[in-house]
């Protein structure tokens, strides 16, 4: 008997090894799926410097299988994904191929024009998400859905993993506070990929008019939603690692107060910091970088936290932590002149800022949030492609 356990748990112990070694093949990769879908059409593109296959763009593999690539969609930051955060971004042409870059970040409403949907047959998507309710590539996307929805045009993602796709944190969205960083009824971590909030955005109706895209999903091989799975590309330029990613969903919460939280600094998302802020042996100075063109507090001394040397696991173990911003309202003394609009906009409810002006901590504001994150877990059970 005790040899029977034994020889199971070594086949169990290798089995799982080789789970953990195999590599996650995204769906941009797997040329052999979804070439077929695009031969003979006008083809769109949805992607930025994240679409690469291998060492190779996705715009350029497709015209290289000559495929007939009309346009390109840029979201925010640009195709190239070096422009600040809701920058202004004109459309253009890529210098490389020539094929005509249409931007959803022109100042309009983030919606392609009906002359825009005319050119193309069906819209390729593939561009790399971080999971979070306030970034804004997945409301993109959705933008997109409807716009296709409208004109009658498919739709193809080409999935990618979820860095934050193992846990599901953060009150579902008031959509009293619909805005660009918060676009539907979800948790600010929702822990699904593009391809799977695609089928849940048809599959709740939350396109307009009830609206539904008609949607075609390459998953990926080798992944599941417990796959630590490490960007090869940074997907925005004030995310340049993974600790930025990984701290994001707490650290954001400071793009709504005047606190820095590391723009103009080579660990943007991962300090904060503020002039007054008093008590820290820590400082650091934002200063006029790429991507981070005029970041709040350039030029000032700003004294605070360096939370870079935490552990991805004391990280993953907190989720979303509001702790780094109780401490600076704290520390600051400033009351509501703490807090502005935006703040709301990214929380996505109104109770938040109520109970930290209150004096509660971090874990009982956590608590009030607890029956979200488990009526979204089962709102979204029907539409997860991956194994949880």
């Amino acid at each position: 008997m005790k040899k029977v356990l034994l020889i199971a748990l070594l086949i169990c112990s290798t089995l799982f090894c080789q789970a953990q070694t195999e590599r996650v093949i995204v769906g941009a990769e797997q040329l052999n799926e979804y070439l077929p879908l695009l031969k003979d059409k006008r083809v769109a593109i949805f992607s930025n410097h994240t679409g690469m296959v291998g060492d190779k763009h996705l715009l350029d593999v497709l015209l290289e299988h000559k495929i007939n690539v009309v346009a390109i969609f840029s979201p925010e930051h640009g195709f190239r994904g070096d422009a600040d955060a809701g920058e202004h971004i004109s459309s253009s042409v890529d210098k490389k191929t020539g094929v005509p870059i249409l931007s959803l970040y022109n100042g309009k409403s983030g919606k392609p024009s009906k002359e825009s949907m005319k050119k193309f047959d069906i819209l390729v998507v593939d561009i790399q998400d971080v999971g979070l309710r306030f970034y804004t590539y997945y409301a993109s996307m959705v933008r997109l859905m409807d716009a296709c929805a409208e004109s009658n045009r498919k739709m193809l993602i080409l999935d990618r993993p979820n860095p934050n796709g193992h846990y599901v944190d953060g009150p579902i969205l008031n959509m009293k506070y619909k805005s660009g960083v918060g676009w539907l009824p979800i948790p600010i971590v929702h822990g699904m990929t593009l391809g799977e909030l695609a089928g849940m955005v048809n599959g709740e109706h939350w396109l307009p008019a009830s609206r539904t895209c008609d949607i075609t999903v390459i998953k990926c091989r080798n992944y599941t939603h417990q796959t630590m799975y490490q960007l090869p590309v940074p997907p925005s330029p004030n995310l340049p690692n993974m600790k930025a990613i990984y701290l994001y969903p707490s650290t954001c919460f400071f793009e709504g107060t005047p606190v820095s939280l590391g723009r103009g600094t080579s660990l943007p998302f991962q300090v904060y910091g503020h002039p007054n802020m008093k008590g820290y042996n820590y400082s650091f100075t934002p200063r006029s970088l790429p991507g981070a063109k005029n970041p709040p507090q350039l030029n000032r001394v700003c004294y605070g936290v360096n939370l870079s040397g935490l552990s991805d696991e004391e990280i993953w173990k907190k989720g979303v932590d509001l702790s780094y911003v109780i401490d600076a309202y704290r520390n600051l003394n400033l009351n509501d002149h703490f807090f502005r609009p935006f703040f709301e906009l990214l929380v996505g409810t109104d109770y938040v800022r109520k109970m930290i002006k209150e004096g509660k901590s971090a874990d009982e504001i956590k608590a009030m949030w607890q029956e979200d994150v488990v009526k979204f877990k089962k709102q979204r059970q029907p539409y997860l492609l991956y194994q949880e």
